[in-house]
């Protein structure tokens, strides 16, 4: 589940106007915003934070959650989905859709 670090540093570049932090983690690494995790970077692709209301916008462009394996078995993260590769050829838009990932990073992080 590694990251490149050339990955790394280019969604880091993309998503600067946030002032992501970004943090090694189990092979991945977690992009923070005011101490909340709002995105996963895992085998050079990105993930972002989502809830009930942002969910439908991922399934809608055909992303999935996150999923690994464990004892043979697969396991899905259904807080984080995958970003639509088209989102990074579309900064702007990926910008928005990260800033609603803060958003539901920051409310989860409340509860």
């Amino acid at each position: 589940m590694t990251v490149s670090r050339g990955y790394q540093d280019f969604i880091t570049d993309l998503l600067a106007p946030l002032d992501p932090v970004a943090r090694r983690m189990f092979g991945g690494v977690g992009l923070f915003h005011g101490g909340a995790m709002f995105g996963l970077l895992v085998r050079d692709a990105l993930y972002l934070r989502v809830d009930g209301t942002t969910q439908a916008r991922f399934e809608q462009a055909g992303s999935g959650p996150f999923t690994y394996s464990r004892a043979g078995r697969e396991v899905s993260l259904s807080a984080y989905y995958l970003v639509p590769d088209d989102l990074l050829d579309r900064p702007d838009a990926l910008l928005d859709w990260a800033r609603s990932a803060v958003t539901v990073a920051r409310a989860a992080k409340r509860r």
